[in-house]
């Protein structure tokens, strides 16, 4: 009987080694798993705090670029005692409607009507034709806003040399219309002027 006894827990034993033995590899493949779904979350964790960061430094980016923008307009409408005839609320409207329609955001628009402003002789009846012209010259030579901003408010600044500094640039001009421009200039139809180079 004794030999029984023995035999039972020696067997006891070795099934109860055998349970261990299972229930540790599946702790060890459980262990595995828990390992990579941490890991996975961490990774997703991680990820989701970058592109959180990156919003978070875009949006104060694009709130800074605004605020400087408006800065510049009112500080141009100050500087110029408004001679363009427009209000800041009039501008940012304007930017905002064609912002719709191009490829430029109102950002680099209003930074571009900054500029125009600085040009004292275009008026508030032509100034949505500039923008718009500045905003097609862009495009279509493939330069910045500033720089078409720079070439279209000097050409209606002073129309006659204006012209030529257009021509540098890629912009035709018949005989017959810088004769036009002239006598318009000498007439006192400085805007007739303007429109016909728009």
């Amino acid at each position: 009987m004794a030999g029984n006894t023995i035999e039972i827990v020696i067997n006891a034993d070795n099934n109860a080694s055998g349970v261990l033995k299972g229930l540790h590899g599946e702790m060890s493949n459980l262990a595995g798993i828990a390992g990579g779904v941490l890991v996975a979350g961490l990774a997703a964790a991680t990820a989701a705090f970058g592109a959180l960061t990156a919003a978070t430094i875009f949006s104060v980016r694009e709130a800074m670029a605004a605020e400087d923008v408006q800065f510049r307009l009112a500080a141009v409408l100050k500087s110029t005692k408004s001679a363009a005839g427009l209000t800041a609320t009039e501008l940012n409207n304007m930017a905002g409607a064609l912002q719709n329609m191009t490829a430029f955001d109102d950002e680099a628009i209003g930074s571009a009507q900054a500029l125009l402003l600085t040009f004292t002789n275009i008026g508030k009846d032509i100034f949505p034709d500039v923008t718009q012209a500045v905003l097609d010259t862009s495009a279509a030579l493939g330069q910045d806003l500033k720089s078409s901003a720079i070439q279209i408010g000097k050409a209606l600044q002073d129309p006659i040399l204006g012209m030529t500094a257009l021509r540098r640039v890629g912009v035709a001009f018949t005989d017959q219309q810088e004769e036009m421009v002239k006598k318009m200039i000498e007439s006192g139809q400085g805007m007739q002027a303007q429109k016909l180079i728009l």
